[in-house]
């Protein structure tokens, strides 16, 4: 999934939005609470369900500007990166990537065909978030 959206808010606060849930998640699943400086390498399993568990990789950050992290199981791997860039004072360009390699051709088939039927709703829920993100900025003073 490839998203590239225009943020009616700052750079700093989209950035501090998705950094705050990381920590938030990572204390959840593990009870440790990290700054922002020690997210880069960091690693954790994060449980999904009973029987569904993978590994979180962070993979960079860069203050204000980019995150990304890997989750890999048995069945394949996601790279998520938001690259952010500063268009004025109270706004910002979000460019989100999801890029999925799936382990064997069965899997690499089921997984095609259950992107195509959960994709559009995917996307939905995601710009959903965004506005969200925007709404919580709009009814605060950063």
């Amino acid at each position: 999934m490839e998203l590239v959206r225009k943020m009616n808010v700052p750079v700093g606060f989209l950035y501090e939005t998705i950094i705050k849930s990381v920590l938030a998640d990572i204390h959840s699943q593990k009870g440790e609470k990290l700054s922002e400086k020690q997210l880069k390498g960091y690693e954790y399993v994060k449980t999904f369900s009973k029987n569904a568990k993978a590994t979180i990789r962070i993979e960079d950050v860069s203050k204000d500007k980019f995150y990304q992290y890997r989750t890999s199981n048995s069945k394949n791997t996601f790279l998520v990166t938001y690259d952010i860039r500063q268009l004025t004072e109270d706004s910002c360009e979000l460019h989100y990537s999801e890029k999925m390699e799936s382990y064997g051709y069965l899997q690499q088939i089921n997984d095609t065909v259950i992107g195509i039927i959960w994709s559009p709703l995917k996307k939905r829920k995601f710009k959903e978030m965004l506005r969200q993100i925007e709404a919580t900025y709009s009814n605060q003073s950063y």
